[in-house]
């Protein structure tokens, strides 16, 4: 339908033309002498009509020609550019399907397009590194070093890799570069605390975990772990003296001191340095939140000394967990060596019998064997010590 209206326009155009030059008697005369030039107003239309025609044809045909060199250059960079975000897809695919030497080779075509290299670089340079070929890993990562908009992402995948090779050393030098050009997202953060631990750097372990927790940026049990690690490490570090051990315990927060397992470690470290006030302080307050019968062997060993109103306060402290939780063998332990420094025998005794009674491991039951024979030596009565030393021997070489 279209066409056919073209068409008819056509023709209603050329018969109005045809009637308007029927009624145009109009002349042209060129003159340059000896010579005249006559021509119809019609023609000479017609005339200029076709030499402006033909002088924007040249015209256009010279713009066009110049444009050439352009055009083609253009066409090549386009056409290099379509090859080179193929070749990145691919690569991304290879990638995430675990073919990483495909996905090397398809980085390093995506690479000859130059607003793909950077992140071709990337690519390879973490397929690379899965195949164990670190040379060719440093090489693609090298190439980024000038790439100034590419700096943090090349930065963090260096983390990363290096955190995966168990370079923590070099990890940590990268993680000081990255906090130089002022990065500090999450999962740099994370990055920089696998480092740190890699690196038994604890102190600095517990600072990223704080921080992390703030932006709840971990999972709750993965940070108690860490934490947990932290300061197992810290409380057990034999260069630490008294008054140092009393530092590290005072900078853990309030929250996590009273924790069975941080509580423990610390009782322990307190106990190795004669600080035996301090371990059971520790270990009460820990049980008065939480009770955990692994807290009562450290409590055993802060025993205090004999006739001293500390040592009644322990055994007062005792016989009230006793009440609460009857029949556990630690307490039971724990009770008998309170009494035997007390010389309470009877006690002591009762206490003793009851442990061996209810002793669920071999440890318990070697424990109360040695205290009871000791106790009867203490009271003289040598044949009952000595059956009491050859039970203890027999769980010992079981």
């Amino acid at each position: 339908m279209r066409f056919f209206l073209w068409i008819l326009a056509l023709f209603a155009s050329a018969i109005g033309i045809a009637v308007a030059a029927h009624y145009n008697v109009g002349n042209v005369v060129f003159f340059y002498p000896p010579y005249r030039i006559d021509l119809s107003l019609n023609f000479f239309i017609l005339l200029a009509i076709l030499l402006f025609a033909m002088i924007y044809a040249v015209l256009k045909t010279i713009r066009v020609t110049k444009a050439m060199p352009g055009r083609v250059a253009a066409y090549r960079r386009d056409k290099l550019e379509k090859k080179g975000n193929q070749a990145l897809r691919e690569a991304l695919k290879y990638y995430f399907e675990g073919r990483f030497g495909h996905a090397e080779k398809a980085a390093m075509r995506a690479s000859e397009s130059p607003e793909n290299a950077g992140l071709a670089a990337l690519i390879a340079a973490r397929a690379a590194h899965r195949m164990q070929q670190t040379d060719r890993r440093d090489t693609w990562l090298a190439t980024l070093e000038e790439d100034a908009s590419l700096k943090s992402a090349r930065l963090m995948t260096a983390i990363e890799l290096l955190v995966d090779e168990r370079q923590p050393e070099l990890a940590l030098k990268v993680v000081d570069e990255l906090n130089a050009n002022g990065t500090r997202h999450i999962h740099a953060l994370r990055m920089a605390l696998k480092a740190n631990q890699r690196a038994h750097n604890w102190p600095e372990v517990l600072r990223l975990v704080r921080t992390l927790d703030k932006n709840n940026a971990l999972h709750p049990a993965l940070s108690l772990r860490l934490r947990e690690l932290a300061y197992d490490d810290l409380l057990r570090n034999p260069a630490n003296d008294a008054e140092s051990i009393r530092n590290v315990w005072f900078a853990i927060p309030a929250e996590d001191r009273i924790k069975p397992y941080v509580a423990l470690r610390a009782a322990h470290a307190f106990n190795q340095r004669g600080l035996h006030d301090g371990a059971r302080t520790i270990v009460e307050k820990a049980m008065a939140e939480e009770w955990d019968d692994r807290l009562l062997r450290p409590y055993r060993d802060a025993v205090a000394e004999q006739g001293t109103p500390a040592l009644v306060a322990q055994i007062e402290r005792c016989e009230e967990w006793h009440r609460k939780h009857p029949a556990d063998p630690e307490l039971e332990l724990t009770l008998a060596t309170l009494c035997l420094r007390q010389q309470l025998w009877g006690k002591a005794q009762r206490h003793l019998e009851q442990a061996l009674s209810d002793a669920v491991t071999p440890r318990q039951q070697q424990e109360s064997h040695r205290k009871l024979a000791q106790m009867y030596e203490s009271l003289n009565q040598p044949e009952k010590a000595a059956a009491h030393y050859r039970q203890c021997a027999l769980l010992v070489a079981a």
